[in-house]
């Protein structure tokens, strides 16, 4: 069972890999696959663009639905 605060409405792609347990690499194949969350790009330091996921509270509940702990 996961707990998170009642006002928390968004989650970024670190906290739903700590609060579920499931790697970035997977967790970002899965959001893409079953299109979850949203990709918020970025300008990075370097001049590139960086891609950053946040997700729901509906999200969160679909992914530990659907996907294990990762045991890597």
């Amino acid at each position: 069972m996961i707990t998170v605060k009642s006002t928390q409405k968004l989650f970024t792609e670190d906290e739903i890999s700590r609060l579920t347990g499931i790697c970035l690499d997977h967790l970002r194949v899965v959001a893409r696959s079953k299109h979850l969350g949203s990709i918020v790009r970025a300008a990075g330091a370097a001049g590139g663009e960086a891609e950053r996921w946040l997700f729901t509270s509906v999200d969160l509940s679909v992914l530990t639905a659907l996907c294990p702990r990762c045991e890597h």
